[in-house]
């Protein structure tokens, strides 16, 4: 198929790669525009933008869609079907309806369960047992469009959002190649009203870690957490990234340090597999501890 492409973060990339792998025509890639970054804060494409240009791929980076022009430059590339995975811009209903089969979503949840913009992270911060991707044939709403197709995965007991991320990326590359391979044959079939939730976008202020909430709720925000923003908690007067956990046996008060990195809470306790101080590399539990004097307490 002639195809439009559109995403812009990591979790894109593997689609992308999958869709000329697969031999189908990529007319356009779309993605976010370049982001000041680094320590000069110079413009610095994203992943999608870099990958597509080692493709040899022409790439575009509007930053709205909502001009006229724009709208009928997207039409003018007679596109079959567009390929929509994280994008991060709001498609006017004049790019929906332009390509002959319409826009097809890759969304990393089993809708209609965690629409929105964070569902890998809400999934594992919810207790979620499975999640899974859906390849969704959009409409104006917030992914609310018919499913074409879905496969759900179970979330592990350690499982971070990182190590969760990268796997439904290769589902969703994997499952969006083979729709498109069958696509006259699917029948798209309409989200259940029931169900219904919301992934709402993660924001940092989120990061501090109450020790007085359940061993299990304070594990799976750790691990929901991980890698971005990451989990905080005050360990000797610093800011300590928490970045993998599991559960523990142990109580006390919530907060106390058991022994080593085993940390209390309101009922049970958690071991903190990687942590990082602030300017420092990420490290396992053993490295943390070597030559750092852990309170007995942290907040």
């Amino acid at each position: 198929m002639r195809l439009v492409f559109m995403g812009s973060p990591d979790f894109s990339v593997p689609v992308l790669e999958a869709l000329v792998a697969a031999g189908h025509e990529i007319a356009a890639v779309y993605c976010q525009p370049p982001r000041p970054a680094g320590r000069g804060k110079k413009d610095r494409p994203g992943p999608v933008h870099v990958r597509a240009l080692e493709l040899g791929l022409e790439v575009r980076h509007p930053a709205s869609l909502k001009d006229a022009e724009e709208q009928e430059t997207f039409a003018a590339l007679g596109a079959d079907a567009a390929v929509v995975v994280a994008y991060g811009l709001i498609l006017p209903q004049a790019i929906l309806d332009a390509p002959v089969l319409g826009c097809l979503n890759i969304h990393a949840s089993l809708l209609p369960r965690w629409r929105g913009a964070a569902p890998i992270h809400r999934a594992i911060m919810a207790g979620d047992a499975e999640t899974g991707v859906c390849i969704m044939q959009m409409e104006a709403g917030l992914d609310t469009g018919p499913v074409l197709l879905r496969e759900a995965t179970p979330i592990g007991a350690q499982e971070t959002t990182a190590g969760l991320h990268d796997r439904l990326s290769a589902i969703g590359a994997r499952l969006v190649v083979d729709a498109l391979g069958r696509i006259a044959a699917l029948t798209p079939e309409p989200q259940p009203e029931e169900g219904v939730t919301y992934a709402q976008k993660i924001d940092k202020s989120e990061a501090q870690v109450d020790w007085s909430r359940s061993a299990s709720e304070v594990d799976r925000h750790i691990r929901g957490l991980s890698p971005f923003p990451g989990a905080k908690c005050l360990i000797a007067g610093e800011q300590v990234k928490l970045l993998a956990s599991r559960l523990a046996d142990g109580t006390g008060e919530p907060g106390e340090v058991l022994h080593g990195l085993t940390i209390a809470c309101q009922s049970g306790a958690v071991d903190i597999l990687k942590a990082q101080r602030p300017g420092k590399r990420a490290m396992d539990a053993e490295d943390f501890l070597r030559g750092f004097d852990m309170p007995k307490a942290i907040g």
